[in-house]
């Protein structure tokens, strides 16, 4: 048993070793989570392809940080299954990260149709090129900590618990998860065999979100144009993390699909320590003292905005178990290291530069984000 611990503890660790030259295709790679992913996956020598539309939101981090420099970079619908086929049979990846979603709540409850079909269908094909393909070893499905149904309980989510989904967005979640163990289940065991994991993370923020509807790049936004930033729901617990925490759980889940299929095939939670599930206004406090230049944030009046979850939480002790994943940036590092990023775009930076030296600098024993480009 030690022997085989001391060599879990050894996953993630040398990254370049399992990654380089390694074809790997990302779904959603225009977005933001897929942007980094990407980014990181390039700084570890893999050949990456990307499938997806193109950048949500202007300006966008691919846009800025010049993601497609070093990639294959391929605009398609995950609904268009002929084309997304072709992809997958012409470049065949040994890896699949699935990240292609429509990741709003609210912009859920406006287009719910829209949401099921990306998020429920267009893992299904996802799935269905890669098993068609043959070539796929590992497939990482990507989805939220919000596909649970929550019981507003301030004990943290663990991988067994029943999903559910009060939205559109969440319940959407929650249907890919089944179609993802429906997938494991069904042809897991076929040949040539394709292990399938699901990851679950929180609230993930970072450089380069430009999403509307979300706390942080509202923040900035307002922060930027030297206003008071509007929190709706200044009470509401979180799971927050910056991105590169849950990117780094989802390269070891591929890791382990890579080396021991049947063990590492399942749900992952990748969720902050427990001292990061704050409430919104506390992450608010934080930013503002940060930006500095007299930032300030107000609560929003009373209105009648659709149904958001009041407190959320994560356990994320099978991953730190099984894994040796642990999340590496505290709640404060995680925000200093957004606000330098966001200034060094202001300030007209290379920001493909500064984001690969951030997850340079991640990947090092000793990390520091206090200010600067990491060195």
């Amino acid at each position: 048993m030690a022997k085989r611990e001391g060599a879990l503890e050894m996953l993630g660790m040398n990254l370049a070793t399992t990654w380089s030259e390694r074809r790997v295709l990302v779904t959603g790679h225009t977005g933001f989570k897929g942007g980094w992913l990407s980014l990181w996956l390039q700084a570890l020598g893999a050949k990456v392809a990307g499938y997806a539309l193109p950048p949500p939101t202007r300006p966008s981090l691919f846009d800025v940080a010049k993601v497609g420099e070093g990639m294959l970079s391929v605009e398609g619908d995950v609904l268009d299954l002929p084309v997304l086929s072709a992809l997958v049979r012409e470049f065949q990846p040994e890896v699949i990260f699935h990240l292609a979603a429509q990741p709003l709540v609210r912009h859920s409850y406006a287009e719910p149709v829209e949401t099921f079909a990306t998020n429920v269908m267009g893992t299904v094909h996802v799935l269905e090129a890669a098993r068609q393909a043959g070539c796929v070893r590992a497939l990482v499905n990507v989805t939220t900590d919000k596909c649970y149904e929550n019981r507003e309980s301030l004990t943290g989510y663990v991988e067994s618990d029943r999903l559910g989904g009060h939205d559109p967005y969440s319940s959407s979640k929650a249907c890919s998860e089944l179609v993802a163990s429906c997938y494991r289940q069904s042809f897991g065991h076929t040949r040539p065999a394709m292990a399938i994991a699901t990851a679950r993370a929180g609230n993930v923020f970072g450089g380069g979100d430009w999403a509307q509807d979300r706390l942080l790049p509202d923040l900035l936004a307002a922060l930027s144009q030297r206003r008071a930033a509007v929190l709706r729901y200044p009470n509401a617990i979180r799971p927050w993390q910056h991105v590169l925490d849950p990117l780094h759980g989802y390269l070891m889940v591929a890791e382990g699909l890579l080396t021991d299929p049947s063990r590492f095939a399942r749900a992952w939670n990748f969720g902050p320590e427990p001292k990061s599930m704050v409430t919104s206004g506390q992450v608010a406090d934080d930013l503002c003292a940060l930006w500095g230049a007299g930032a300030s944030w107000v609560a929003q009046t009373a209105t009648s905005a659709p149904h958001e979850t009041g407190i959320l939480m994560l356990d994320s002790s099978q991953a730190q178990r099984e894994l040796g994943w642990r999340p590496r940036l505290t709640l404060r590092d995680g925000l200093a290291c957004t606000v330098d990023w966001y200034k060094a775009w202001q300030a007209d930076a290379s920001m493909r530069e500064w984001s690969l030296g951030q997850v340079n600098h991640y990947m090092r024993p000793a990390r520091s984000f206090s200010s600067g480009v990491p060195a």
